[in-house]
């Protein structure tokens, strides 16, 4: 394993640190709950622009940077004073008007479609806008423990934003998609494994295991690497876009209804936590 590392992006939320010249390791952190919010898309979208910018770089990874968290989920209070400000101006949404995409939305499609290997070292936490950014990796690796995996979103009302209705589809099929995101289930990192949700749980960190996967990689042919995960990636992303479309749109819909903002506004008050639905 290659031991120098040079950063190359320091954020508030996000760094990037060169393993070698051909894999980066991207860590997201956010003391103290470890929430995503619209600085880590920014920084997200910096990333990938610094990342691009790098030739060379064949392998990257995604992890979180403090323990027990990979990202634990979307802000909620950011979704609520959404919710509450659209609310507010009388918007309404409908699948004839696509909702735009936002940044991460096109974060996630970046990862998704470009040529480089991304692999998801979950080493915590990780529902949600969290669990969404490892389902657009191409690899995910959880480090086993007591933490959750999986899309709650309908515990409070309102669904998965950031592509997850779609790409946990493609990735466990329909049957079993409805059952995680309509019970909202969340699931430890040997269950997660055990469903085809992640790769691989190890007893070791997460990291650790990433990079050795990611030096494995890097001495491969680019090219094939990168033709490989566009032929398997196009092989299940038939009317994607549209469906991606639909799903931004909905969870519009659903952001601003009266009683989802109330859901939302329980939680952020401390009333229930997001793995339990809001009765």
């Amino acid at each position: 394993m290659v031991s120098d590392t040079i950063r190359f992006f320091e954020g508030s939320r996000l760094t990037a640190d060169l393993h070698g010249e051909r894999v980066a390791v991207v860590a997201h952190g956010n003391p103290p709950e470890g929430f995503m919010d619209e600085a880590s898309e920014a920084e997200l979208e910096q990333v990938l622009d610094a990342i691009d910018a790098r030739p060379g770089l064949r392998v990257v990874i995604l992890t979180g940077a403090q323990p027990g968290v990979f990202v634990r989920h979307y802000d909620v209070r950011v979704l609520e004073r959404r919710g509450r400000a659209l609310a507010a101006r009388g918007k309404t949404f409908s699948t004839d008007r696509p909702v735009p995409e936002s940044a991460i939305h096109r974060c996630l499609r970046r990862i998704e479609r470009g040529e480089r290997i991304f692999i998801a070292a979950i080493n915590g936490v990780a529902m949600g806008g969290g669990c969404e950014l490892a389902l657009a990796c191409d690899l995910r690796v959880a480090q086993d423990g007591d933490y959750p995996i999986g899309l709650p979103e309908t515990n409070l009302g309102i669904l998965p934003g950031a592509g997850g209705t779609q790409r946990l589809a493609r990735l466990l099929g329909g049957a079993k998609a409805l059952e995680w995101i309509l019970f909202g289930r969340t699931a430890g990192p040997r269950d997660a494994a055990a469903a085809g949700l992640v790769n691989a749980c190890t007893e070791g960190t997460a990291l650790a295991f990433a990079l050795a996967w990611a030096n494995t990689l890097a001495v491969r042919h680019p090219r094939a690497l990168a033709h490989v995960k566009r032929l398997v990636r196009g092989a299940s992303a038939a009317g994607l876009d549209a469906s991606l479309a639909d799903e931004r749109t909905l969870f519009c819909d659903l952001m601003t209804d009266a009683d989802a903002i109330g859901r939302m506004a329980r939680m952020n008050a401390g009333g229930h936590p997001i793995t339990r639905p809001d009765d």
